[in-house]
C-alpha cells in the first residue's frame, strides 16, 4: 500500500512530472537487484531541488532516504514507505588543477577517469568502487589501502532542515566506514578533492593493475553490494567466513561467493529475504566458531511484505 501517494502532488510543484515516479520498483536502483517499491522515487535535477524536497518532506513528516546508484544498498521486499531521493542526475565534474570539484551523483569511476585525463594522482585505488561520490563519502569508501579521506578537502552538504553547509576534512569526522554525514544525517551535494600532479603511464599502470586485480578476485558477474560486512579488528572478513566452511553456501536465490567468501551474491533471482536471512547465517555461524561478531556495511532499508 502507498501511504504517501498523495504527497506526490506537492513534489510536483518542484519537480518537472518525470522526475516523480510513484511506486517504483527499488530493484530496478540497487546493484543487488532486489527490493520492494518505494511509495514515490524523486530524481531532482539541481541543489535547489533537493533542498527544497527535503525541507517539504519535514514538513509534512514523510520520511526520506537519499540513494545514490545503490551499490551498498538493500532494499527490503516489502520496499520503502516515503520518498527515495536518487541524486545521480547531479553527476558533473569539473577540474581546476590539481582539485577536481564534484557533484554527488558522479560515478567513481569517472572521476578517476578525470584524475588520469589531468595526470592527477591519488585517486587511482577508487577507480574500480561501484558507487557515487555522495554515498562513498557518506561512508569513507575505500580500497586498496587507499579511502576518501586521503583526498579529500571538503564537502557542500544539506542538514536535516535543509541548510547548506560546507564542512572541512576535520568537519566531516571521517574513519572507517563511518563520517559525520552519516552521524548527523546531512546530504553530501559537492565534494571538492585535492589531489597531486602525477605521471600519467604510473597513474594508468596503477589503475589497470587494480582492475585486473578486482576482476580476478571479485565477483563481478553476479549482482551484490559489494563487500557485505565491515572488517572487524584484527580478522579478514572473507577469511573468516571461508573457514567456517561457508564459501559457495546457498539459502534460497542468495549465495556466499565462491570466487571471494566476503561477497554475498544474488546469484539466482533472490529476494531480499534470502539475502538477509544468508547475511544473518554468516553472522551467527562466525559468531559461534570463532566468537567474531560481523556487522553488516551494506545498509538495510524498508519493511518485510506482510
Amino acid at each position: 500500500m502507498n501511504r504517501y501517494k498523495n504527497f506526490s502532488s506537492e513534489l510536483y510543484n518542484i519537480l518537472s512530472s518525470e522526475d516523480v515516479v510513484i511506486d517504483e520498483p527499488m530493484k530496478n536502483h540497487t546493484s543487488f537487484k532486489v527490493g520492494g517499491p518505494a511509495d514515490i522515487l524523486v530524481t531532482p535535477e539541481n541543489y535547489d531541488e533537493v533542498v527544497k524536497i527535503i525541507k517539504l518532506c519535514n514538513d509534512k513528516n514523510v520520511p526520506y532516504y537519499i540513494v545514490g546508484k545503490g551499490s551498498n544498498l538493500l532494499v527490503k521486499d516489502g520496499g520503502f514507505r516515503g520518498v527515495v531521493i536518487k541524486l545521480t542526475k547531479l553527476d558533473n565534474i569539473k577540474v581546476d588543477n590539481n582539485k577536481i570539484i564534484v557533484q554527488c551523483g558522479a560515478e567513481l569511476c569517472k572521476v578517476s577517469d578525470a584524475a588520469l585525463k589531468n595526470s592527477l594522482t591519488g585517486f587511482e585505488f577508487a577507480c574500480g568502487i561501484p558507487g557515487t561520490v555522495g554515498g562513498a563519502v557518506t561512508m569513507n569508501a575505500g580500497a586498496y589501502n587507499g579511502e576518501i579521506s586521503q583526498v579529500i578537502q571538503s564537502a557542500l552538504v544539506a542538514d536535516k532542515e535543509g541548510n547548506l553547509i560546507t564542512l572541512n576534512k576535520e568537519q566531516l569526522e571521517l574513519g572507517y566506514r563511518m563520517s559525520a554525514v552519516q552521524k548527523y544525517g546531512y546530504t553530501v551535494l559537492e565534494v571538492t578533492f585535492e589531489l597531486s600532479k602525477g605521471d600519467y603511464s604510473k597513474i594508468k599502470e596503477r589503475i589497470d593493475d587494480l582492475t585486473r586485480r578486482r576482476e580476478e578476485k571479485q565477483p563481478l558477474e553476479y549482482p551484490s553490494a559489494g563487500s557485505t560486512f565491515k572488517r572487524p579488528e584484527g580478522h579478514f572478513t572473507g577469511k573468516l567466513i571461508e573457514d567456517c566452511a561457508l564459501k559457495g553456501y546457498k539459502l534460497g536465490g542468495a549465495q556466499i561467493s565462491d570466487k571471494h567468501a566476503g561477497f554475498v551474491i544474488n546469484k539466482e533471482n533472490a529476494t531480499a529475504k534470502d539475502i538477509l536471512n544468508l547475511i544473518e547465517y554468516i553472522q551467527a555461524t562466525v559468531k559461534e566458531r570463532f566468537n567474531v561478531d560481523l556487522h553488516p556495511e551494506v545498509r538495510i532499508i524498508g519493511e518485510e511484505t506482510k
